[in-house]
């Protein structure tokens, strides 16, 4: 395959789930900002989904240093300006399937047509000011969609190899950045609760959280138990058989990986495979022990070092 292709159909998918991360994101902060809490744990929450995006700066020039929930809201979903809006990143997914229509089906390419489309119809007809979270629910369907008919259409070849690594590398680092904003703010700590208040606000903080990745059904399952932020992150980072874990996500991308290369020198074959066993022998009190978010941000690095080596080795020159 070309590497021109292969950069483009990487890309449209990395794009797509960035969308859909990003509203996952706003969603939870948004149901979190509704619970009963301080104005100050609630300034927390935007600021700290403004700062684990790395877009602190970009916001604070267009908007100043005071963070507004509505005007983040209007900067992480319709400015355009912003690279990592929700309309630009349908809008940089919908370009990128036009540049490689014929390596797509007809299916793939008017799922991603219309979700630009009607994005930008919905925003300017005020759908995010009347219901915040319906319009997220909305952008993530539209990303279920747009992956389920690419895995019922597409043919099982190298194309479609590319679209799976590029969604389960975006979704490895998205999710690793929601757990970091919503742990690194949360007001509760490991070490337990001390009055039923905590207890209530506890439950609903880590309800929102797992709610926000599809997973409290999935929680309740697996541990049968209260709601505590330990497992909560057990679950989202070393449940192999949760799809949104790092564990689950560094699992698809070896998988990919491993058809599209049997080269025994591919470096970003073997960070991949170094990450996977390092997630998948850890156990989470050690990584408690030693610092969730000192691990988070090294976890970071290393998927954007997986993400350098395969423009490298696949794609198109930086």
């Amino acid at each position: 395959m070309l590497s021109r292709t292969a950069d483009h159909l990487f890309w449209m998918s990395r794009y797509t789930e960035r969308a859909e991360n990003t509203a996952r994101m706003l969603d939870v902060n948004y149901q979190t900002s509704l619970l009963p809490q301080s104005a100050d744990a609630t300034l927390a929450g935007w600021q700290g989904l403004l700062s684990i995006s790395e877009l602190t700066p970009f916001y604070a020039a267009k908007h100043g240093q005071e963070v507004a929930p509505r005007a983040v809201m209007d900067f992480m979903v319709r400015d355009e300006q912003n690279p990592s809006s929700i309309i630009s990143c349908l809008r940089a997914a919908r370009e990128n399937a036009r540049a490689v229509r014929g390596t797509l089906t007809t299916e793939v390419w008017e799922t991603q047509n219309q979700t630009y489309l009607e994005v930008v119809r919905m925003l300017q007809g005020g759908a995010l000011e009347r219901d915040p979270g319906s319009f997220f629910e909305w952008v993530k369907f539209r990303s279920h969609l747009s992956r389920g008919v690419t895995v019922g259409t597409m043919l099982q070849d190298e194309a479609l190899n590319f679209l799976r690594l590029g969604t389960f590398l975006e979704r490895a680092d998205n999710t690793a950045r929601l757990i970091d904003v919503k742990f690194h703010t949360a007001e509760s700590e490991f070490v337990g609760v001390d009055s039923e208040k905590d207890q209530d606000f506890d439950f609903y903080h880590w309800s929102a959280i797992l709610r926000s990745v599809s997973a409290f059904e999935v929680y309740r399952k697996v541990y049968r138990d209260v709601i505590r932020p330990e497992r909560v992150a057990e679950l989202l980072i070393l449940r192999a058989d949760m799809p949104r874990s790092l564990l689950g996500c560094m699992n698809e991308v070896m998988s990919n990986l491993s058809l599209l290369t049997s080269r025994p020198d591919s470096e970003c074959k073997r960070q991949a495979g170094k990450l996977r066993s390092d997630l998948e022998f850890a156990r989470i009190d050690e990584i408690l022990a030693t610092g969730l978010h000192a691990f988070l941000t090294q976890f970071l690095d290393r998927v954007n070092d997986i993400g350098a080596h395969i423009s490298r080795e696949f794609l198109l020159p930086a």
